[in-house]
């Protein structure tokens, strides 16, 4: 059974700022890397499939339109091992589901960079869409605030929300929240220009990039699992 964390703990590392800007990093790497070398289009999330999906059925062209099946059905599956995996991991009493994830992204990652650039492009694209899919069910708050580490588009969102917020008089906490959400689209576009760079030098091995931001988040969680919070390694994430 899930616990809500005791009152002297506010937050678990998982929800910490620095993976969130860094798993954010990630996504924008993501996003350069399948547009640029694997196919260009964009997985981190599946608006774009669903339009495509739709406007391929309404032009008749049914084979084409089910192609976009194939992404779309490896973002559903993400979610329901993201949202099945943590239950039997958190019995284990050794290391969270979130820590286990980032290993299982870092080891995909690993493989992606080894994929041919010739390959069909389809192999990566369904990969990428899987991994994104469970970083976005996983890490949902950020010390309290929901965010998303994947996308921008409620980032950008929010940012508007709170900015009105705070031009009309009704706290200075506003505009620290549209500063914090707008600092997330940041850290993406960094993210999705180093991606791009990197591209253009190494192709398909310029995946590996994002190991460096991978590493230091698991080593970063790993740490809080086995030293400084092991004792809350049944406790639940805020938003789950």
């Amino acid at each position: 059974m899930s616990q809500n964390l005791p009152e002297n703990k506010d937050y678990l590392e998982c929800e910490s700022s620095r993976v969130f800007m860094l798993l954010m990093l990630v996504a924008g790497f993501y996003g350069a890397y399948t547009y640029s070398v694997r196919g260009g289009v964009f997985c981190n999330a599946q608006t774009a499939n669903f339009v495509l999906f739709a406007m391929a059925l309404g032009r008749g062209r049914i084979t084409e339109g089910i192609y976009y099946l194939i992404p779309m059905s490896a973002y559903l599956l993400g979610a329901i091992v993201s949202e099945i995996l943590p239950k039997p991991v958190k019995k284990t009493h050794f290391i969270r589901w979130d820590t286990l994830l980032i290993l299982i992204e870092m080891a995909m990652v690993v493989i992606l960079g080894f994929i041919p650039d010739s390959a069909p492009f389809q192999i990566s694209q369904v990969a990428v869409n899987f991994i994104c899919s469970m970083q976005y069910n996983t890490f949902r708050q950020k010390e309290g605030v929901p965010m998303s580490t994947t996308f921008c588009t409620n980032h950008l969102r929010q940012t508007g929300v709170a900015l009105a917020k705070a031009l009309t008089g009704k706290g200075s906490n506003h505009l620290r929240r549209a500063c914090e959400h707008f600092k997330m689209i940041g850290i993406f576009v960094i993210g999705g220009a180093v991606s791009a760079f990197l591209c253009v030098l190494f192709k398909g091995r310029a995946i590996w990039g994002a190991l460096v931001p991978l590493g230091i988040v698991f080593i970063d969680l790993l740490y809080a699992d086995l030293k400084t919070e092991h004792e809350y390694i049944e406790y639940t994430p805020h938003g789950h």
